[in-house]
């Protein structure tokens, strides 16, 4: 397997490349717009083509890049069948794995922080990696207070899909904000406040309902974008438009 984790600092949000070392096929997971030109260079780097490239959910936070990837090298678009997004090309379910040259990528259907969240699971053969998108984040989880979020379902996502994998399995979260890279189920059952040392559901929706967090600066113009697969909507500020420009001579 080849494996790169990589960092968008705007959005504090990991986008992990998946490649098979015997086909070169290779995907992205939660490709960001504004390293679109970043993903391309690894990719050539590494002798890869790029399938896939695999959302976890609507983002909220950023743009993504899957659209301008697909318009730069092909790829294909792959999101939450629930979704039904005119613009993807794949309806990613649970029990239907995604195939990456001989790498096998199992979804699994993890609702909560919105209501058609999806995480990854890939077994390396040593060790199981999860990617968990905004669903389960390192000692803290993703929101549930819009886009049909569900403290709830977010609960029972976590406990029955993730903290029932084996406590050594690698937690690769969608984003972080303190310059952490990895963490494990084990290390998030003990250590999350939110949700570690069998905390009961009660008390973890009281948590939720009293974050009060601010208003995602992105989200007006992220969530109709990303619903059509990276496109920038008109209320995009204008700086912040660079990266919506596709530059066609870098295909190929």
């Amino acid at each position: 397997m080849i494996f790169r984790q990589l960092f968008e600092p705007d959005s504090s949000s990991y986008t992990y490349l998946i490649g098979c070392p015997e086909t070169k096929e290779c995907a992205l997971i939660d490709p960001v717009l504004e390293t679109v030109e970043r993903d391309i260079a690894v990719i050539k780097e590494l002798g890869l083509t790029l399938k896939y490239t695999i959302e976890t959910h609507v983002h909220a936070d950023h743009l993504t890049g899957a659209k301008k990837l697909k318009a730069l090298v092909g790829s294909q678009i792959a999101v939450p069948a629930q979704e039904a997004l005119p613009c993807a090309d794949i309806g990613i379910q649970e029990g239907t794995a995604i195939q990456i040259g001989q790498l096998t990528l199992h979804p699994l259907f993890t609702p909560g922080h919105t209501d058609s969240h999806h995480a990854y699971l890939f077994d390396n053969g040593t060790q199981k990696m999860l990617f968990t998108g905004d669903a389960l984040l390192i000692e803290a989880c993703g929101r549930t207070d819009f886009q049909s979020g569900d403290a709830h379902a977010l609960y029972h996502s976590i406990h029955d899909k993730f903290f029932s994998l084996p406590d050594e399995t690698l937690v690769y979260p969608g984003h972080d904000y303190e310059g952490r890279f990895v963490s494990s189920i084990g290390q998030e059952k003990q250590r999350n406040p939110r949700l570690g040392n069998d905390k009961p559901l009660a008390e973890f929706v009281e948590i939720m309902d009293g974050l009060e967090l601010s208003y995602p600066r992105k989200i007006d113009f992220a969530v109709p974008g990303n619903r059509e697969c990276g496109e920038c909507p008109p209320n995009v500020p204008a700086e912040l438009r660079g990266p919506c420009a596709v530059e066609w001579g870098q295909q190929g």
